[in-house]
């Protein structure tokens, strides 16, 4: 028997909820039954963790737990860690402890801690999260691939070529649209993209605006963004909607301290936009060829590049071939790993 914990789904649907639903549903990992355990609340969330998650691990000795949402309760790893598998996304609560929130670093941190230092197998959304869990984990530790397939979620691909080649170029002195997707928190480093957004109106003059779509998230953030030059705070909006900003946008810039994927930027390439990225290992692995480098800590620098890459002829074109090359190649990737985690789960059910 497969169960999968879905506690934490019912709440707001960010990029975990949808990993979860994407990956980890019935016909994501079909032919293989899995059994799902629910929870409605913080407190039936909390009763299922420590009581519901152990108890039917409890009544069937057989079976495997796939942890896509976070890792369980300690006792719960000390007692079942062997049919316990963690669908880790980075190794963020342990690599960033000054970027956590006080619910984090005291209740996430030590039971994340728990699980990758003690368990025996595990998956994981990229190279990059896999080489940065070995540096925690058990030396026999097993760490399988299995990676996301990425979907036209605000559909716009079929568009996206017409777009680009009515676009053409834009003449610096004019608007520049740049759009950052995900939750307004110290990790995403959003201070660094306001920072280059005015290097481009001050070094460049551009009309440049940072279009900030995501809930507010914890550390004040919003409140130190909201009066920056340039800056336009969105909030949570639907994928309609996004899409209207997409369609609109010039580039797509991300910042972010660290991340395990990077969801996002895959999906926002359907649109064929240019992505510009931090130069780590993470963002090398998810965009290939088709992205522009540069290091956020020095935003004239990166305004310096993303001025150059605007102004290029042709740009807007060959981004979108690009673009759709890196999601075929993403998504060959991934089909691979989910076939090869439905043979390695059916083996464990036998």
């Amino acid at each position: 028997m497969i169960f999968v914990d879905h506690t934490h789904l019912g709440r707001t649907v960010t990029g975990l909820e949808r990993i979860t639903l994407e990956l980890f549903s019935a016909t994501s990992l079909a032919p293989l039954a899995l059994r799902p355990i629910t929870a409605s609340g913080t407190l039936g969330l909390i009763l299922a963790q420590q009581i519901g998650v152990p108890l039917r691990l409890l009544a069937a000795p057989g079976s495997i737990l796939l942890a896509p949402g976070f890792p369980p309760s300690i006792p719960a790893i000390r007692i079942f860690g062997a049919r316990i598998v963690p669908y880790i996304h980075d190794c963020f609560l342990l690599t960033r402890p000054q970027d956590l929130s006080r619910k984090a670093a005291l209740y996430m941190a030590p039971a994340f801690r728990r699980a990758v230092t003690t368990l025996p197998w595990f998956l994981v959304n990229s190279r990059t999260t896999a080489a940065e869990l070995r540096a925690f984990c058990r030396p026999d530790a097993e760490i399988t691939l299995y990676r996301p397939e990425v979907r036209d979620v605000f559909a716009i691909g079929a568009e996206a070529a017409a777009r680009a080649a009515a676009m053409r170029r834009v003449e610096r002195g004019g608007r520049l649209d740049l759009v950052a997707l995900g939750t307004i928190e110290p990790r995403k480093n959003l201070g660094a993209a306001a920072a280059i957004v005015e290097a481009l109106r001050s070094r460049f003059g551009w009309d440049a605006r940072l279009h900030l779509v995501g809930r507010a998230g914890w550390g004040g953030e919003v409140d130190r963004l909201k009066d920056r030059p340039g800056v336009v705070l969105h909030g949570y909006r639907s994928p309609e909607e996004v899409r209207t900003l997409l369609a609109e946008a010039h580039v797509f810039l991300t910042t972010s301290h660290d991340e395990g994927l990077g969801l996002p930027l895959l999906e926002a390439q359907y649109a064929g936009l240019p992505v510009v990225a931090p130069d780590k290992p993470v963002f090398r692995e998810v965009l290939g060829r088709s992205g522009e480098f540069v290091d956020p800590a020095d935003p004239v620098a990166a305004a310096t590049a993303i001025d150059r890459l605007v102004t290029r002829p042709q740009v807007f074109l060959t981004a979108a071939a690009d673009a759709m090359a890196n999601v075929d190649r993403w998504n060959a990737d991934a089909r691979a790993d989910r076939a090869a985690l439905i043979e390695r789960l059916r083996r464990w059910s036998n």
